[in-house]
């Protein structure tokens, strides 16, 4: 049976639509940057996804070529995940045009560079398309609030004040910079899901108050 990284790390991918804070350990994705409003026609965003799910799938089917991947096994390819932010600003979610992000794909443990180096060449050759802006990509969250939002992508922010409350409750505050930002994990397929059943994990980095 194929290793679903959602069922065996229930805590990181099904948590409850009440605040708790997790620490996160570092993780190696394929990632693609852009920026922009994700919902507009062929947006920075959509291609992205298109790129991370190729490279995705040619490292879960190299199992059928002559590759051979060290410590490779099978399985299922994990569900999508972006990190968003915007400049000078939190995010408003009312000005989509202003944002940034990274999405991303979590990698297998076995996968080290030249693996993906090899998907990404693969991938290209075969498909007749550009991938050279997949990227290696390692994240190192540590401490985190995380909350599983209900509804539509537009009514996070009321799951975000839940979570803002949280943690300035439990004497933390938020921690986002350049290396630490606002992150989802998307459960839910838009496509075949209406709205107000969407399931998507939100995290937010903190760090204990300093005593001033």
């Amino acid at each position: 049976m194929a290793f679903d990284y959602k069922k065996e790390y229930k805590e990181f991918y099904l948590p409850k639509n009440k605040p708790t804070i997790i620490e996160i350990p570092t993780i190696n994705y394929v990632a693609v940057k852009g920026k922009g409003n994700p919902n507009d026609e062929n947006s920075q965003y959509k291609q992205s996804i298109e790129l991370l799910y190729g490279i995705a799938y040619t490292i879960k089917m190299s199992k059928k070529t002559d590759k051979r991947i060290d410590g490779y096994f099978d399985f299922v390819v994990p569900p999508l995940e972006g990190l968003w932010w915007q400049d000078e600003t939190e995010l408003d979610y009312n000005h989509k045009e202003k944002f940034n992000f990274i999405s991303m794909i979590r990698l297998p443990y076995f996968i080290k560079k030249d693996d993906f180096d090899w998907a990404v060449k693969t991938a290209t050759q075969k498909k007749k398309k550009d991938f050279s802006k997949a990227e290696f990509f390692t994240l190192n969250e540590g401490i985190c609030v995380q909350c599983m939002h209900i509804g539509s992508y537009d009514k996070e922010p009321e799951t975000i004040d839940l979570m803002n409350k949280f943690i300035e409750e439990n004497n933390y505050e938020t921690d986002l910079s350049e290396y630490r930002r606002h992150h989802e994990i998307y459960l839910s397929d838009p496509r075949k899901c209406s709205a107000e059943k969407l399931k998507t994990v939100l995290r937010i980095p903190i760090k204990k108050k300093t005593n001033e």
